[in-house]
This record gives structure tokens, C-alpha cells and sequence, in this order.
């Protein structure tokens, strides 16, 4: 058989001096796969095709490939080694172009490529991930036995303290119906009754001053008409003056006479509205649609409070016990509804009921320990109010639960977050090692949560810490009384609820943690590179 045509070609002198620089490894000069080939002589091409020839590609184009099943058809650009991956450099390593075959040798057919399996030794591949399931039916099934009980005790504990059928509890002291006005016009000068007129200037000096309002009626039984009042001016009198928006008690009497009509307070609304809006804005821009769930949750948590803890309580019902109930609700409303019905929500929610059992078992022992009644001012007026008695003690320690509940949900959501995390970073860890990690984030997280639950009750207990500090007893009497005493308990048992969550919470989401396999951990959709 003749030589092959040595001249100059598509390929040209490269495909020539790869074919026998670079000789097949596989394969022998007669096709015998381990037979070495003798280099053919070569052939020097002339000049000015050597001069012309890219020297990039007289390094990396060795000729016609053979190309993988997957990608048959497909040429790939000149130079490009590093995209040729897999069965596409084993073939290259196997086949370096058209072969010289000695005379009277059949030739041997190419040999098919085997169809990639996906686990060949040295190619790239990927792994797509779904988002992960909320838990694995093992954790699960856990998670129902657990919170299956809490969830129906806190719906029969409502359904059973909500006072069915009864009247809406109304007041037994005239409050009067509020009524819109604006002020037009305020004077100063000696306290007059209606219809009196003072004569010549001299007035009593240790007489107080009183204030006449100018007021139009913007709604209400004599919407639109003009009346003046007067008001005594007393230190704890607010300062009214023109242009303000104010509201009066109307008695239900004569609507012409200013006697049916007392001035008791501002309109606030608009100012309300806007930062409560201002609220919204800021929750909706950082959180998006996880801050929309949240507003709907706080919406739903106001309800529960409307519609079942208040008037349970004033039906007569145990506080202590609906504010359990209510806090119940509130917990599985707000945590599930703003962090979605996954596993470590659930974890939460069980750090939590166990917290705020703790804080009521503590609030009850040491109030009664105490001997607290419950009865300061605002209980004493809402007991005047009603006409009935009320368990003050009880509203207490409700008061006590409800408040420490916001927090509460901070800590326990944090500390199951931390585990979850952790488990996801190492799937190796057991729930003794999840635990102490877990549990040395929460210490940091324990001592701001205590400090805001501390500065949140003296902040609303200052003026009765104002009163008390000029009241010239010692601190040891001061502390003792009944309006210190009990912020003391309320913050106190509070705050070593907060401090037993971080524990409780950290050893439930590790025993739960542990338990979900290493699928269940990972929530990415990307593709996972493996190794070679």
C-alpha cells in the first residue's frame, strides 16, 4: 500500500508531526493495543507553512477527535483543553488523529464509546438539591407525639375558659361616651361655676387659677356646636391650648349644657397610625415576606388578647390560667406563622412552653411566699370599675407570663437556629457536642436578654421607683412594698424563665438535631462539584 498523501492538507503539517512526535500509547503501529510504534520519518514542511502555523494550536490541535456519546457532533474550539473534561481527554490520550497502516494490514474499526455512567473515574459531575423537607418522618413523628398534647390542651384549655353565652362585662362608674372637639381659643383666670361673673380684680393669691376652653364639637350628639369649658389647673392637669385636638365625656345629659360635658384627654390617632405605619415600613423592607408573616402574627396575637384573655379574665375565669392558655396560642400562632413548620420552630416551641411554665410555677410560689395581693392602683380602679371582686394575685402573675413571652420567643428561636446550624456545618457531631457548642452562643445571648427584660419592667414601673425614692423610708422598707415587691418578682422570675430556656431549648433541638440524617440538613439548590 502507498504511503498517505504527505502533502499539505486541511490540517496541514500539524496533524503530521503530532501523528508522529506524539504516538498513540494504546495502540501499536499494526492496531495491537501495548505495541510500541516506530516514529515515521518525518517530513519537514516548507518554510512558510511552518512560519504560518499557530503555535498555540500546533500545540493542542492533534487532529480529528473522537467524541463521547453525550456529546457527538459537537466540535469544540481550538485551545480549549480545559473544558474537555472526562471521557473527552481519556479519547484525546487514546487517539491522536488519523494512523499510518503498514501494507496488507487490515485496519481496525474505532472502537464505540461506552456510554457514561455518571461515575467514571476523573469527570465532573453534580449533584442537584431540592429545598430540604422540614424534618424527616423519624423527627416527625417525634415532634407529634410532643406537641400533639401541648397543641389540644391549649385549644380545650380555651374552648373551656371562654365565657360562653354570657353578657359582656360592662362598668359600674359612668365613663361617659367620648366625644371629638377642637379648641379655638383658651383663657386664664379665677375659677368660675357657670353662668358666674367675677367683680373688680382683686382675686383670693392662694386660690388656684382655672382654664376656659373654647371648643367645637366635631362629632357627637351637638356635632358642630360651640362650648366652653373650664378646667382647674393642677400639676397632673394636662396643658391644653388652641388649635389642639381633644376629647370630652359626654354623661348623656343635655347636650346645649356644658355640665354634660367634661374634658378628659387628646386625640392620638393620627400620630399612632403614622408610626405604626412608619412600624410596618421598616418591619416589611428588612424582613420582606418572613416581616409580613411577622405583622399578621403580631395582628393575630392582639386578637387572642381581645378576644379570649381579656374577656376570660373579666368573666371571672383563673388569669394565671388563661394567660397559659392565651401564651399557648400566641407561641404556636407566632413562632409556626413567622418561621414556618419546620423542625427547629417546633424546638423552639417546646423550649418555650417549658420556659413559660417554669415562670408561672416560679411566680406563683414566691408571690404567695411573698404575700403580694396584686392590688395597686390600676387594679384598685379596675375592682371599682367591675363592682365585683377579681383575683388581683392571679392578674399578677398573668401580667408576669404575657410579658415575659416576647422574649422568651427571641431566645428560644436563636438557640435552635445556632443548633441547626452547627448540625448542617458538621453532620458528624453527636447531641452531647451540639449541646455544649449550642449552649456557648446562648450564654453571650443570656445576659443582653436579661437586661431587656430588667430595663423593660423598670421602665414601666418608674413612676412608682420615682415615688418610692422620696418616700423617706429606708431601701429595705422601700423594697418590701407592695409595688416594688412585685416588679422585683416579676422580673426576677422572668428572667430565671429566660436563663432555664437557653438550656431546656439547646438539649431539645440537639436530641432533635441529631436525629435528622445528613439529606434532611442541607437546603441548597446548587449543584455540589464532586471530587475526582
Amino acid at each position: 500500500m502507498d504511503r498517505p498523501d504527505t502533502d499539505d492538507d486541511a490540517t496541514g503539517p500539524i496533524r503530521r508531526i503530532t501523528d508522529e512526535v506524539s504516538p498513540s500509547p494504546a495502540r501499536g503501529a499494526s492496531g495491537t493495543p501495548g505495541t510500541p510504534r516506530k516514529p515515521a520519518r518525518r517530513t519537514p514542511p516548507p518554510d512558510g507553512a511552518r512560519r504560518a502555523a499557530d503555535p498555540a494550536r500546533r500545540r493542542t490541535d492533534t487532529g480529528p477527535q473522537r467524541v463521547p456519546a453525550n456529546g457527538a457532533g459537537t466540535p469544540r474550539a481550538n485551545g480549549d483543553r480545559r473544558a474537555d473534561t472526562g471521557p473527552q481527554r481519556a479519547a484525546r490520550r487514546g487517539d491522536t488523529g488519523p494512523q499510518r497502516v503498514p501494507a496488507g494490514t487490515k485496519p481496525r474499526p474505532a472502537k464505540k464509546p461506552e456510554p457514561e455512567t455518571g461515575h467514571g473515574h476523573g469527570h465532573g459531575h453534580g449533584h442537584g438539591h431540592g429545598p430540604a423537607a422540614p424534618a424527616s418522618k423519624r423527627v416527625k413523628l417525634l415532634l407529634i407525639w410532643l406537641l400533639a398534647p401541648l397543641a389540644l390542651a391549649t385549644v380545650v384549655g380555651m374552648v373551656v375558659l371562654y365565657p360562653w353565652g354570657k353578657p359582656d362585662p360592662t362598668s359600674v362608674v359612668p365613663q361617659g361616651t367620648p366625644v371629638a372637639a377642637d379648641i379655638s381659643a383658651t383663657t386664664t383666670g379665677p375659677c368660675l361655676a357657670q353662668g358666674q361673673v367675677q367683680v373688680g380684680d382683686q382675686t383670693d393669691p392662694n386660690a388656684k387659677p382655672c382654664l376656659t376652653v373654647d371648643l367645637t364639637m366635631t362629632d357627637g350628639p351637638a356635632s358642630g356646636k360651640q362650648l366652653k369649658l373650664t378646667v382647674p389647673i393642677e400639676p397632673s392637669t394636662p396643658r391644653f391650648a388652641a388649635g389642639d385636638a381633644v376629647v370630652l365625656a359626654y354623661n348623656g345629659g343635655n347636650a346645649s349644657d356644658p355640665a354634660s360635658f367634661q374634658l378628659v384627654d387628646f386625640q392620638r390617632g393620627t400620630p399612632l397610625l403614622v408610626l405604626a405605619a412608619l412600624f410596618a415600613v421598616a418591619v416589611l423592607v428588612l424582613g420582606r415576606w418572613q416581616g409580613l408573616a411577622a405583622l399578621v402574627a403580631l395582628g393575630l396575637s392582639f386578637l387572642v388578647i381581645a378576644l379570649f384573655i381579656l374577656p376570660a379574665i373579666l368573666a371571672g375565669e383563673n388569669p394565671l390560667v388563661v394567660a397559659i392558655a392565651g401564651s399557648g396560642a400566641i407561641m404556636f400562632i407566632a413562632l409556626y406563622l413567622t418561621h414556618g413548620l419546620t423542625a427547629r420552630t417546633s424546638a423552639a416551641v417546646l423550649g418555650t412552653l417549658v420556659s413559660l411554665a417554669l415562670i408561672g410555677v416560679l411566680s406563683a410560689i414566691f408571690s404567695a411566699a411573698a404575700s403580694l395581693t396584686g392590688l395597686d392602683d390600676s387594679t384598685s380602679t379596675l375592682i371599682g370599675s367591675l363592682g365585683h371582686g377579681i383575683d388581683a394575685r392571679g392578674l399578677l402573675l398573668a401580667g408576669v407570663v404575657i410579658g415575659a413571652l416576647g422574649v422568651l420567643d427571641d431566645v428560644t428561636v436563636t438557640q435552635t437556629s445556632a443548633v441547626w446550624e452547627l448540625r448542617r456545618a458538621n453532620p458528624d457531631l453527636t447531641w452531647q457536642e451540639l449541646y455544649r457548642s449550642g449552649l456557648r452562643i446562648g450564654r453571650d445571648h443570656v445576659g443582653s436578654a436579661v437586661n431587656t427584660l430588667v430595663m423593660a419592667y423598670a421602665g414601666a414601673a418608674l413612676p412608682v421607683l420615682l415615688y418610692s425614692s422620696i418616700s423617706g423610708v429606708g431601701l429595705g422598707a422601700l423594697l418590701g412594698s407592695e409595688e416594688i415587691a412585685q416588679e422585683i418578682i416579676r422580673t426576677l422570675a422572668g428572667s430565671v424563665g429566660i436563663v432555664a430556656a437557653v438550656p431546656v431549648t439547646t438539649i431539645l433541638a440537639a436530641l432533635i438535631a441529631s436525629r435528622e440524617p445528613a439529606a434532611y440538613l442541607s437546603s441548597t439548590t446548587k449543584s455540589v462539584p464532586s471530587h475526582a
